[in-house]
């Protein structure tokens, strides 16, 4: 494996930061010289943030307690931060925010000190967002194999500053059967980890069209170790595709009374749900505004 690797894009805006598993997107907004500054920190970070996991992989893939354990990195404390509160639902691990974390910790280096308008840290789909007041930025909602790409608005005055989704059709394996689980939330990290707990929860557990093995017969050593997985979903009813989304809005619906997320959108088999403000008419500040009409959201 080689070491970090940083290089503007062809675009000569956006920076591409590389360095084993970790592919980043960097893009920020403002003055030529506070970005300049912008990517030279967020470069300089970069260069041990893989380093420092590996230093502590063995606890990261190990079980969080509902009491944050003790990590000596900025990016594993992130990853276990948000999911303790998640501990008492489910199985999990830090692991279930890796991604997110890691956007998180180069977006506060990408901006401490800058005067930068906006920005935002792509890692693989899993995002963290910088918003300067008045400021706004529109996200994608990720495509479910349907090429579509609904979007949302989020405003400064919103509290999103995070974006992630997880599903068994992923580069991430899981425990459910959704196509995929869109999440809004305070940061990277925590949409990631909720994402990931919805997505497990999008199931028809024992049914016999869903095929599933031991996460570790797919990945060695994968932090769900015997843990079974999904690997392919067969033709499902209606009535099927509907209660394995009814299971994982239940989740999604209590995370955002806890105020764990800020909004969830859930796709199977050309079917959603939607959890939180995500309607058209609301005004910038006071919930995110779909520039979507709702009917034409797919999986």
């Amino acid at each position: 494996m080689t070491g970090p690797q940083a290089a503007l894009l062809p675009d000569g805006r956006r920076l591409h930061l590389n360095h084993g598993p970790i592919d980043l997107v960097v893009e920020a907004f403002g003055q030529a010289g506070e970005v300049e500054a912008a990517y030279t920190q967020a470069i300089d970070r970069f260069q041990t943030v893989l380093t420092e996991l590996v230093e502590e992989l063995p606890a990261l893939r190990s079980a969080s307690p509902p009491t944050p354990r003790l990590f000596r990195s900025r990016t594993a404390q992130r990853m276990e931060a948000a999911v303790s509160p998640l501990a008492g639902r489910t199985f999990i691990t830090p692991m279930a925010a890796v991604a997110g974390s890691v956007a998180d910790e180069i977006l506060s280096s990408l901006v401490a000190g800058r005067r930068l308008e906006k920005a935002y840290v792509n890692n693989g789909g899993d995002s963290a967002l910088h918003l300067a007041p008045g400021f706004s930025m529109r996200l994608a909602i990720a495509g479910t194999g349907n090429g579509l790409a609904d979007t949302v608005a989020v405003s400064a005055e919103d509290a999103v500053r995070g974006v992630a989704t997880s599903g068994w059709r992923g580069r991430s394996l899981s425990l459910g059967i959704a196509d995929a689980v869109t999440v809004l939330a305070r940061s990277g990290a925590e949409a990631d980890a909720a994402a990931t707990i919805i997505a497990n929860a999008v199931d028809l557990p024992g049914h016999a069209a869903i095929t599933r093995v031991p996460a570790n017969s797919l990945s060695p050593d994968s932090d769900l170790g015997d843990i079974l997985v999904t690997t392919d979903v067969g033709a499902l009813s209606s009535g099927d595709v509907a209660a394995a989304l009814e299971n994982g809005l239940a989740i999604a619906q209590d995370l955002r009374r806890n105020r764990l997320i800020e909004a969830a959108a859930l796709f199977l088999n050309g079917e959603d749900r939607i959890c939180g403000d995500v309607g058209e008419d609301r005004p910038a500040g006071r919930g995110l505004k779909n520039e979507m009409h709702r009917e034409e959201m797919h999986a």
